[in-house]
């Protein structure tokens, strides 16, 4: 019979650098199978989707080789990497190497990233610890820099040189680590899937997909809502809406609670009514609500309380008619709401439903005092 291992004060050790990550996944990016796998290479992407939103380059390049390899190229402003005189150190350690690093925990009171989307400070680095090799080329302050990592550590350190070019942005390319997850084949129609929904909630933005096939050839496809959520309502209901589709937005300001410190939120909605479709998708700072949360709970309480409140005043109502239900305006409503706000509680890291007071109560307001 084998003996039991002590468990004692030398049993307690500490995770350092790579191996918070490579040794637990699943912390970060929810789990560490495929699902896990996709949230990764979603915190690269949106990186420069937050870029491009706040006006720095309008395209976005994600380009899937079939080795599993992937490559986002943007061509925003260029993550800065050069040296930091305030933290003393170079800030593609920061931004690579270093969880809970970066530039947008101050988005409430600063002018860069309002709404961000990714992790804010997780999701470059733990994309990169949880890669077989990551490569970064830079172009920003007339110099090209570059970077490599293998299996979360950094091999040769930071290059630059003079680059008299006019272009700016940060291209990466990583292969997900099958050391760290336990599979990475993820499927082409992910991708297409999340470029056509970031280019749905973000108006004006290009996304082009490009994958390569087995002998080396590669498909494209682009996707752009030059009017984002209208544009793709009217492509919902095909022509078989029975209303003109609507699209409305506002902005406010309010908190959670009390004690709390005011935050900003931004609200878009674009609807129509159809007797042959049924629709709703929920978007919060671009991330898909798969469970909906806050947004989908004040849709659901605005649409109920004023479409009941139009029935009695119009003496629409028949007698002993029950009162309508949320399930009846649903059945014919073709929706989608795309909400932005510098403070936003997600039930998870997965990101797919948030739990917002004041985003509720702001969007009841707006919907039903619009």
């Amino acid at each position: 019979m084998s003996k039991k291992q002590q468990y004692n004060d030398d049993s307690i050790v500490l995770l350092k650098d790579e191996e918070r990550v490579r040794l637990r996944p699943a912390v970060i990016f929810g789990s560490d199978n495929i699902d896990g796998c996709k949230h990764s290479a979603f915190e690269i992407l949106s990186n420069s989707i937050d870029e491009a939103r706040d006006g720095y380059g309008k395209e976005i390049i994600v380009t899937y080789y079939n080795d599993y390899s992937i490559q986002v190229e943007d061509f925003g402003r260029g993550c800065p990497v050069d040296f930091n005189k305030s933290q003393n150190r170079y800030n593609w350690e920061l931004v690579y190497c270093e969880l809970y690093a970066g530039g947008k925990f101050n988005n409430n009171s600063s002018d860069n990233y309002n709404f961000s989307l990714g992790l804010n400070g997780l999701g470059a680095c733990a994309t990169q610890y949880s890669s077989e090799y990551m490569d970064v080329c830079v172009y920003r302050d007339g110099q090209q820099f570059n970077l490599h990592f293998e299996k979360g550590k950094n091999i040769g350190g930071l290059k630059k040189q003079a680059y008299d070019g006019k272009r700016t942005g940060t291209i990466t390319r990583w292969k997900p680590d099958l050391e760290v997850f336990t599979d990475i084949d993820i499927e082409k129609e992910y991708f297409e899937d999340i470029l056509k929904r970031q280019a749905v909630v973000n108006s004006g933005i290009k996304f082009i997909f490009k994958y390569q096939n087995s002998d080396g050839s590669f498909d494209e496809q682009e996707y752009l809502y030059e009017n984002g959520i209208s544009d793709y309502i009217e492509e919902i209901a095909e022509g078989e809406n029975l209303t003109s589709v609507q699209s409305w937005s506002k902005s406010d300001m309010g908190r959670d609670r009390e004690d709390m410190d005011d935050y900003k939120v931004k609200m878009n909605v674009a609807f129509t009514f159809s007797n042959k479709k049924s629709f709703a998708e929920f978007y919060h700072n671009s991330s898909f609500l798969e469970h909906g949360g806050s947004p989908e709970k004040a849709i659901n309480q605005a649409f109920l309380s004023h479409i009941d409140s139009y029935l009695k005043n119009n003496n629409k109502y028949k007698k002993n008619e029950s009162k309508i239900k949320v399930e009846d305006i649903r059945d014919c409503l073709v929706i989608v709401s795309s909400s932005f706000s510098t403070q936003t509680s997600y039930e998870n890291q997965t990101k797919k439903g948030i739990s917002n007071k004041f985003i509720y109560d702001a969007m009841v307001d707006f919907l039903i005092f619009y």
